[in-house]
């Protein structure tokens, strides 16, 4: 079983940026891939990224492609996703997932899930 806790979320205004933390403790695999969603009220969760076990291959939604970073640090056991720009439309509940199998932007296709970091953008 694998643990996940994010962190860093928090207030920031329109235009500023945020890093948020996913550090991920318990049993891994060897091809484990890491993913980020995110949850604003009174709609569905929505794919943001996912990034491979080296990261060397990452994938951004359309929504913050060139906005968002994924990015990794496996000596610490730790994901990042790194949002600059941010708009209003970015609050949201950010949620990190581990899938011990695949690459993938379906959230039914991860098998653990963090308890969500509150990102909110004022103006």
């Amino acid at each position: 079983q694998v643990q996940l806790v994010e962190s860093g979320g928090g207030l920031v205004q329109a235009g500023g940026s945020l890093r948020l933390s996913c550090a991920a403790s318990g049993s891994t695999f060897s091809s484990d891939a890491m993913g980020w969603f995110r949850q604003a009220p009174g709609k569905e969760r929505e794919f943001v990224g996912y990034i491979s076990w080296t990261g060397s291959t990452t994938f951004h939604a359309d929504s913050v492609r060139g906005r968002f970073t994924i990015s990794r640090d496996n000596g610490k056991n730790t994901v990042y996703l790194q949002m600059n720009s941010l708009k209003r439309e970015d609050t949201a509940v950010y949620y990190c997932a581990a899938s011990g199998r695949v690459l993938t932007s379906n959230p039914s296709l991860y098998d653990y899930w963090g308890q969500g970091t509150q990102v909110t953008v004022l103006s």
